[in-house]
């Protein structure tokens, strides 16, 4: 058996794709690479085949009609035969000791009968533009190098969220969770990273810094216009978050429930800003709508995350109100170089 199976979504890859596969190949016959090819038009399905030709038995190409994103992803998820399941997308990479530590890691949990549902990384941001790195860490809110539940952990900073860079969910988990994102539709990974979270049960944290995410394509899904130009693709994901929220039959645990508050509050937030930034009355009406939403699907939880700071700050009403809204996020995303 696999221990881990990584998932690689490729579309149009070909030019950085071969440096995601490298960083993995490190960890032998312990891991299963499945690259998706998602309808590429580039040299991107011969590289997959080739690689599929040079490690059989380690490597598998996927090819498939073009879904987008979260069908990769589920393709990836259907063809997984590893006890553990990771995303790694293509223009990304990991850390080549810190993927031998985490696979010694699992091998040792596994054999002891401990393995748990859920296993978090820290994860680095690489910025080209300036040659930096920013560095995600959980150190203040997760014990370390021991199995524990929701119930043993801290406080989550407004910096640090579970993304899916951080995370390794248990195969099974993903499975029994019914997860299956929307095709055609960016942002999923949000929605990777929230659905699941109640049928976790144990955890595990190790303070490497394995998933190496990077930031500086003028494409990329993360650049501010062009994430306005998707915005009804992130109000679907955001839909998705929200219909996932139930209370208190699906969260019981205090901690995890305070946590996926917060994670709902700061998509809500991301939304209504890039809305706001927008301008134009159609977005708005969509920021309104959104709310709205929410307000139908559970008052409570409405007037929570529409009155807090973020919820304020992310409706300030007319032009100045909307100029303010998109100076403090430009100023947060210099704070933290979130994208």
């Amino acid at each position: 058996m696999k221990m881990i199976t990584f998932a690689i979504p490729c579309y149009n890859s070909e030019a950085y794709m071969e440096h995601c596969v490298e960083s993995l190949l490190p960890g032998g016959e312990d891991v299963e690479i499945i690259i998706v090819d998602d309808g590429s038009a580039d040299g991107t399905a011969k590289i997959a085949d080739r690689y599929e030709a040079q490690y059989p038995g380690i490597v598998r190409a996927v090819h498939q009609e073009n879904g987008g994103h979260g069908e990769a992803v589920n393709t990836g998820l259907k063809n997984a035969t590893g006890f553990y399941f990771k995303v790694v997308d293509s223009d990304d990479w990991l850390d080549t000791p810190g993927l031998l530590k985490m696979l010694g890691t699992l091998k040792s949990l596994y054999d002891k009968k401990t393995a748990p549902d859920l296993i978090v990384c820290n994860y680095v941001y690489e910025h080209t533009e300036d040659n930096t790195r920013h560095y995600v860490r959980f150190t203040n809110v997760f014990p370390q190098n021991r199995v524990f539940s929701w119930s043993d952990i801290g406080i989550f900073k407004p910096s640090q969220y579970l993304m899916m860079h951080s995370i390794i969910y248990r195969t099974e988990v993903l499975r029994e969770s019914g997860l299956a994102l929307p095709k055609h539709t960016f942002y999923v990974d949000n929605l990777f990273s929230y659905q699941p979270l109640p049928y976790v049960k144990t955890l595990y944290y190790m303070n490497i810094n394995l998933y190496r995410y990077f930031i500086g394509r003028a494409d990329q899904s993360v650049n501010e216009q062009i994430m306005i130009r998707r915005i009804d693709q992130q109000l679907r994901v955001n839909t998705l978050m929200i219909d996932c929220y139930r209370l208190p039959q699906d969260i019981p645990d205090r901690k995890l429930a305070h946590y996926m508050i917060s994670y709902l509050r700061m998509m809500m937030t991301i939304s209504s800003v890039f809305l706001q930034i927008s301008g134009t009355e159609e977005n708005l009406k969509k920021k309104e709508e959104l709310w709205t939403y929410l307000k139908n699907r559970d008052k409570k939880l409405y007037y929570q995350l529409r009155f807090s700071i973020f919820g304020t700050v992310a409706n300030l009403p007319g032009k100045e109100g909307r100029k303010i809204t998109a100076r403090l996020y430009r100023f947060v995303r210099k704070l933290y170089k979130f994208n």
